[in-house]
């Protein structure tokens, strides 16, 4: 990680979960952090979390990554403050439980795609242009699911899998168009299984199934980024230890 000492990392839905654990341990591998997030205030509680000087290199953006011109809004403010954009991590998603044939539900579907998929794709768009216009050769890190490569077997999680399918053939997609464009700009994906966070569906909160901490997720995140420039980390899976699906 010491090539990306001072370096700006940018972590989308850092106010809770697998972000937050993201952010505050970029942060303490020597990163200054922008955690971009609707519940602000969440994100700039996290300092409290951290000592010395890491406390310091965490800052937080009000940004909903469903909204096009809150993206765009959030990615000039950090050029113009920090200069741009080393690392983005993709973390921002959505669950909505729901059928897909249940009435009334359109706007639950949509929050998911706009925010797993296209969400994704924009911050990563955004992303790119900043590495491209300085030339860094930057890393980008999709934070994906086990449910992108198995539909699991919960019934309201409607276009979730979907979403986490998209995710993987986006990440490949990246991959070939970073390749042609002749960058040495990374992109992971990581698949977690079950996280204890507040994604996961009521019914299995109380469950027995077993289930991964954040950290985990996070420690994956400084795995893929700290690897050698010649070397690139197309996809980690993580799966809880006697999990089913």
């Amino acid at each position: 990680m010491e090539r990306w000492a001072g370096k700006i990392a940018v972590v989308t839905g850092a106010s809770s979960g697998i972000g937050a654990a993201i952010a505050k341990d970029l942060a303490k591998a020597g990163m200054v952090v922008i955690g971009l997030a609707r519940r602000v205030e969440l994100v700039e509680a996290l300092k409290s979390d951290l000592e010395g000087s890491a406390k310091g290199r965490l800052h937080a953006a009000k940004c909903d990554v469903s909204k096009e011109e809150d993206i765009l809004k959030s990615f000039r403010w950090i050029e113009t403050k920090f200069g741009g954009v080393d690392v983005l991590v993709n973390n921002a998603g959505v669950l909505r439980e729901t059928t897909l044939l249940e009435a009334d539900n359109t706007q639950m579907l949509r929050d998911v795609m706009d925010i797993n998929v296209m969400g994704l794709v924009l911050c990563s768009r955004e992303a790119f242009q900043s590495m491209k216009k300085r030339s860094v050769d930057g890393h980008i890190v999709h934070i994906s699911s086990i449910a992108g490569h198995k539909v699991v077997e919960i019934p309201t999680i409607n276009l979730y899998s979907a979403s986490k399918f998209a995710v993987r053939a986006i990440t490949e997609t990246m991959r070939m168009e970073l390749r042609t464009a002749g960058t040495k700009i990374k992109v992971t994906s990581i698949s977690p299984g079950a996280v204890m966070t507040e994604i996961i569906p009521a019914s299995m909160r109380d469950s027995e199934i077993p289930m991964l901490e954040a950290e985990d997720i996070s420690q994956a995140v400084l795995y893929a980024i700290g690897t050698p420039p010649r070397v690139q980390v197309h996809e980690v899976i993580i799966r809880p230890v006697g999990e089913t699906f």
